[in-house]
């Protein structure tokens, strides 16, 4: 059936784009329906993307079945557990800025008239959701699902995080390497986002509390149909959008990215999450500050205790209730009128979502959480008078307040070398720095550094502080996002080995115990280390552009 000249009118399509639609098989119908984007970071490179290309024919399924026509598109994508621990751990940050920009071309240049984003892993939701805000088109982000755990590790799931934790115990005869090879074998069954709430799967949950991805689809694990069921309800969701006028702003209100900050305290969240939700606000044209991210994440207690803060999988989680059963708990702090792309506001989900069961053992009612002050936390001291972030949620039992003395590191290499030595022991605070997001450049994660802590049994004597970021699976006690970065000429610049550092979480403060005379005069004397010219491309780019953490670690033209 050919189209009328009314419904050949309503899009803006000339003869010649119609004609390379329909070199590709369209026709004049399909050519009269909205058509859709679906932006999809599918490879068989990233174990979180593996299943996407299952879960886009879902997609196209649902938005054929709505009256849509879906049209594919590749967005990239780094995993960040498979980034090369030395250039190529400097990537994945400044790749999110990649990822919006690609979506952001791709739809903009072909005037998409809605938008399915295809992602699971850390800076590929990031970067899909900042573009869905910049563009304001009808969207919903859609995500392949966490992977199941894997073999039984140190009295849990393991997760692929968990050989890490192991190098040290074969490092020091405590493990054969038969054993160890059996667990790099089973620590991840399958495809899916990593097994713990990393910024993976902290983000996709973020991407559901800002109501931004249908209600309780966040956790659905990768190997479950339920997953292609969801994908196929949310293409059919996507053409209701358009065809009512529900942008992505009118969804990424502040109120909804507040939801989703306080989400992520009642979860404990990856620290990265940070960076992330203020990035996706300033796309929507909200100016959300570090105060209030502290502010958020005080008054929200920590209602869910999730891998790394306790044994549960993001699958376990899921089971639970998953984001519905914690927002549920916590509703009385959220936005409730926060309109989702189910088409009804935050409190009609609320109401119908599935209550905690009495006796859940991942989930906890609001006046009995498992953390009163929250699962995530910003610092500040003379150490960190812009901001430092940490993760409560992570932290061993007694380790709220810490003093420690610094042995100080300007590269992660350098720190790796000396924890594995055994050149760090208890009561010690191991700065890392000159990683930030000029510095780094890229702010790489300081992942195996608290990994190689934990294994040599440091996790509960000794701490990190860096101007780095960490992953979502790290636990200990950690303070990342310092600012000011070192390369800036921070205060973390100018602490030396042996200095007394307290991390106080009940105060919210990072001290370095030196006095304003000896600080000037070490400021007087500083000079920044020579470092290598990053290679030629995004990252030096990144290098010249990127704001501080403190704001996003966007990249901003004035930044100095």
């Amino acid at each position: 059936m050919r189209a009328t000249a009314r419904q050949m009118l309503r899009r803006p399509l000339g003869s010649a784009q119609r004609a390379l639609y329909k070199s590709m098989g369209h026709d004049d119908a399909a050519l009269a329906r909205p058509i859709i984007g679906v932006a999809n970071a599918y490879s068989t490179l990233v174990p979180g993307h593996a299943n996407l290309r299952a879960v886009a024919a879902a997609v196209e399924r649902g938005v054929a079945r709505a009256g849509g026509t879906a049209v594919e598109f590749g967005v990239p994508g780094i995993c960040d557990g498979l980034a090369d621990h030395h250039l190529g751990a400097h990537y994945p940050l400044p790749s999110r800025e990649v990822v919006a920009a690609a979506v952001e071309m791709m739809v903009r240049g072909h005037a998409l008239e809605g938008l399915v984003l295809l992602g699971s892993c850390d800076k590929i939701v990031p970067g899909m959701l900042m573009a869905a805000a910049r563009l304001d088109v009808p969207a919903i982000m859609v995500v392949g699902g966490p992977a199941e755990g894997g073999v039984e590790f140190q009295g849990r799931a393991s997760d692929s995080s968990s050989p890490d934790d192991a190098v040290a115990l074969l490092q020091r005869g405590e493990m054969d390497e038969s054993a160890f090879v059996a667990l790099e074998d089973g620590c991840q069954p399958g495809c899916g986002s990593c097994a713990y709430l990393g910024t993976a799967n902290s983000m996709c949950c973020a991407a559901e509390a800002m109501g931004l991805s249908l209600p309780g689809s966040a956790t659905i694990p990768a190997t479950d149909a339920a997953r292609l069921r969801a994908g196929e309800d949310a293409g059919e969701r996507v053409v209701r959008l358009v065809e009512t006028g529900v942008s992505a702003r009118r969804i990424i209100t502040r109120g909804a990215v507040q939801n989703a900050v306080r989400t992520m305290a009642a979860i404990g969240g990856s620290t990265n999450t940070v960076l992330h939700l203020m990035a996706v606000a300033r796309e929507a044209g909200h100016s959300l500050t570090i105060d209030d991210f502290a502010e958020l994440w005080s008054t929200t207690p920590q209602v869910a205790r999730v891998n790394p803060a306790g044994p549960a999988t993001v699958p376990d989680f899921h089971r639970a209730g998953g984001v519905p059963a914690v927002m549920r708990e916590i509703r009385s702090l959220l936005e409730g009128d926060a309109l989702t792309v189910a088409g009804v506001p935050l409190h009609d989900v609320l109401n119908v979502a599935a209550p905690r069961h009495p006796d859940d053992p991942v989930i906890r009612p609001l006046d009995d959480p498992w953390l009163e002050g929250g699962g995530l936390a910003v610092l500040r001291g003379n150490l960190a008078p812009d901001s430092g972030i940490t993760r409560p949620a992570a932290f061993p039992p007694g380790m709220g307040s810490f003093t420690g003395r610094a042995l100080c590191f300007d590269s992660e290499r350098h720190a790796n070398e000396a924890i594995l030595d055994g050149r760090v022991g208890p009561g010690t605070v191991v700065v890392i720095r000159y990683v930030g997001p000029r510095g780094g450049p890229g702010m790489p994660e300081m992942y195996a550094p608290m990994k190689y802590l934990v294994g040599r049994g440091l996790a509960a004597s000794a701490a990190i502080v860096t101007d780095g970021r960490f992953s979502g699976t790290n636990n200990g006690c950690f303070v990342g996002h310092v600012c000011p970065e070192a390369a800036l000429g921070g205060p973390i610049a100018l602490v030396r080995d042996g200095d007394a550092i307290t991390i106080d979480v009940t105060t919210g403060s990072l001290v370095l115990l030196v006095d304003d005379d000896e600080m000037a005069r070490r400021r007087a004397e500083w000079r920044p280390p020579p470092s290598d010219a990053p290679p030629p491309g995004m990252l030096a780019l990144y290098a010249r552009l990127a704001g501080p953490a403190s704001r996003g670690a966007l990249l901003e033209p004035e930044a100095p």
